[in-house]
């Protein structure tokens, strides 16, 4: 007898390798996509009464294909492109055992295509990859489900009207594809992470996603530097997730997490990834940012945090990646060391760049609070709050602001005037 979660575990393992496999066989992504799921749901209606088959995988490639035939004898498409997608499942059916990991691997690619704009890749890679429901993906960016259906059909349509192919490529290209599915990935779990809409911070789902597409492409390019720093560095900032937030979902400040309850074991795992992607010798932007992280998750305490080492990392990963926010999370880290004046003084010039990005008045008001800087502060402050869609990030900001309320400043302190008008 097979439970719901034993049910959904052999999905999870299955969905992927299925498809990917069909795609192969067929050149048909909406047809592999369809008769995977006819397989599931036959394996849903007799597997609780008939058992667990000794090859699930198997089983459910055997259903598939010939699934897919039925599938392609009902297709829109002309007779003779029926009928080379029926031959090519029965040829599938005699073939050899397939090649799994360059047929996952081609998936992802197929999906993270170039052709393709971010948010379809997005949609595409937890729909197809992942196995997600069209309705899942939808609630997950806050829009329609007839929204997301109509994103998803015109990425496969574009997908088969280009003739955009789901074969792994040659070295050069693999390792620029590459870094476009990371950056996916990547993608998913900062939504997952922070979400930048959702009544809730950290969406749970979206970050289990990643954390299985980061596994997943571990597996499929095991020698990739940077793919082995991405799988770390997402472990080792999801590692905090149960204490980032407090039992009303408000965000919790890293000094303020109660260590006991970040997840050891997926700091060791983490901490073993960036170890593995050390040892190949080409240092990458995703393991800068994980030996970032593996620095905070070493830490006892907060004060025990190596800022000075988390700030030069943070020098090489400007050299690396220059960018105006991660200039911003150095100006953070460099507060710890050098107070916040400095850290202030780092940050003008970066006005302009970040004026939209709701982290920077969030930092900017933090450090002049630090400064005793109050009415910048709250100035500040109140600059994020109309910046965040994020209701429990909203309310958090604004009982952050209201500590502010009468605070005198650092002048009003030492002389009864002030300086901040």
């Amino acid at each position: 007898m097979i439970d719901n979660s034993g049910f959904e575990s052999i999905f999870r393992h299955e969905w992927s390798r299925l498809v990917a496999t069909l795609v192969r066989d067929l050149g048909d992504l909406d047809i592999a996509e369809d008769a995977a799921q006819d397989a599931f749901m036959e394996a849903s209606t007799r597997w609780p009464d008939s058992g667990l088959p000794d090859r699930p995988g198997a089983w459910l490639l055997t259903v598939a294909r010939r699934k897919s035939i039925d599938r392609a004898r009902q297709s829109n498409r002309s007779a003779a492109r029926q009928q080379k997608l029926v031959d090519n499942a029965r040829w599938a059916e005699q073939s050899a055992s397939p090649a799994l990991v360059d047929d996952q691997l081609a998936l992802l690619l197929g999906c993270c295509h170039p052709a393709l704009n971010l948010d379809a890749q997005v949609a595409l890679t937890l729909r197809v990859v992942a196995g997600l429901t069209t309705e899942q993906i939808a609630r997950a960016f806050l829009v329609t489900e007839p929204t997301m259906v109509r994103r998803i059909t015109r990425a496969k349509t574009k997908i088969r009207m280009a003739g955009i192919p789901f074969i792994v490529p040659d070295r050069e290209v693999l390792t620029t594809r590459i870094n476009s599915i990371s950056q996916v990935v990547y993608l998913i779990f900062t939504e997952g992470h922070s979400s930048a809409s959702s009544t809730k911070l950290i969406r749970g789902d979206l970050c289990d996603e990643a954390l299985w597409l980061s596994d997943l492409l571990v597996k499929l390019v095991p020698n990739d530097p940077e793919v082995l720093g991405l799988a770390a560095l997402i472990q080792l900032t999801d590692s905090r997730r149960q204490a980032r937030t407090d039992d009303d979902g408000a965000p919790v400040l890293l000094e303020d997490q109660d260590r006991g309850r970040w997840n050891r074991q997926q700091i060791e795992h983490g901490l073993r990834l960036i170890a593995e992607a050390h040892a190949l010798g080409q240092l990458g932007p995703f393991q800068i940012q994980a030996s970032i992280q593996a620095l905070h998750c070493a830490a006892p305490q907060f004060a025990d945090t190596d800022w000075v080492r988390i700030v030069t990392l943070y020098d090489l990963l400007i050299l690396r990646q220059p960018s105006a926010v991660v200039a911003l999370n150095r100006a953070a880290a460099l507060s710890h060391i050098e107070g916040p004046e400095a850290a202030l003084a780092t940050l003008v010039g970066l006005e302009e760049a970040l004026d939209g990005y709701i982290h920077f008045h969030v930092a900017r008001a933090e450090l002049l609070s630090q400064a005793g800087r109050s009415r910048e502060a709250d100035e500040a402050y109140e600059r994020a709050i109309g910046q965040s869609t994020n209701q429990a990030e909203q309310k958090h900001l604004q009982r952050r602001r209201q500590r502010l309320v009468g605070l005198p400043t650092r002048t009003d302190r030492a002389t009864g005037s002030s300086d901040s008008d």
